[in-house]
């Protein structure tokens, strides 16, 4: 999945390295990722990947010692998609608070809703959370890396129904952009900041992979009419 930087006036989308179904295969094999050089608000930096989930990095950074309701234990929460249904997710506070944190935050101040998937690749995964739509946005503010890459624990693999945050080179650079996974995608693992998964609704995302994944470009990136609108996420717990 590949990487896109924030930057309100530098930032543009990365050009993928390979095609999406070369990564695919790379994927599927389990083979490391490619570096591919990418603009930023703050100069040149390596990509993650060809088709790597891709958020660039902005100049704030959230606390990475997170406190409230969210910063430990199982949560729930549900993402309604206007014309396809609801995806329920699990998520994990316990491997990835930060994570869980952020992303709940933004859920109850009602950031996602209105948004759209505006990146799908088949047989990879659905990304959205992007309030450009363009895979250049964030939420103003940045959060510490839960990976193992960056020294942070994290056993939540990227198997089908994992829900993880894009991401650019810069390691603490996640911010709004998440991506669902499709089909496993190994090379993901330790990279990337994995904090549930899905528990009901994975017809959802196949549907949307099916409906919309043959209209982007290269790297996935879908027409603005095209892009499944977030109607909603709610946490339930």
């Amino acid at each position: 999945m590949d990487q896109d930087t924030l930057g309100e006036n530098n930032a543009r989308p990365v050009a993928a390295a390979f095609t999406r179904r070369g990564f695919i295969a790379l994927a599927l094999a389990g083979a490391a990722l490619p570096l591919v050089a990418c603009g930023s608000s703050s100069g040149a930096s390596p990509d993650s990947g060809a088709d790597a989930p891709s958020q660039g990095a902005e100049a704030d950074s959230a606390s990475d010692r997170p406190e409230g309701a969210y910063a430990s234990g199982v949560h729930h929460a549900t993402i309604e998609v206007a014309d396809y249904g609801i995806i329920s997710v699990t998520l994990n506070a316990d491997v990835a608070p930060v994570t869980v944190s952020n992303f709940a935050d933004l859920v109850e101040r009602g950031f996602y809703n209105g948004l759209t998937f505006h990146r799908v690749v088949r047989d990879f995964m659905i990304q959205g959370g992007d309030p450009n739509g363009d895979g250049t946005g964030g939420s103003g503010a940045t959060i510490k890396g839960e990976f193992s890459a960056n020294g942070v624990r994290n056993d939540i693999a990227h198997v089908r129904g994992t829900i993880s945050m894009a991401r650019s080179s810069d390691y603490d650079s996640a911010s709004s952009q998440f991506f669902i996974v499709q089909k496993a995608a190994p090379s993901l693992n330790g990279q990337y900041a994995a904090f549930g998964n899905v528990t009901d609704g994975m017809d959802v995302v196949d549907a949307i992979v099916g409906a919309t994944a043959d209209e982007g470009d290269s790297s996935g990136i879908l027409p603005a009419g095209d892009q499944p609108a977030i109607a909603s996420i709610t946490m339930v717990d």
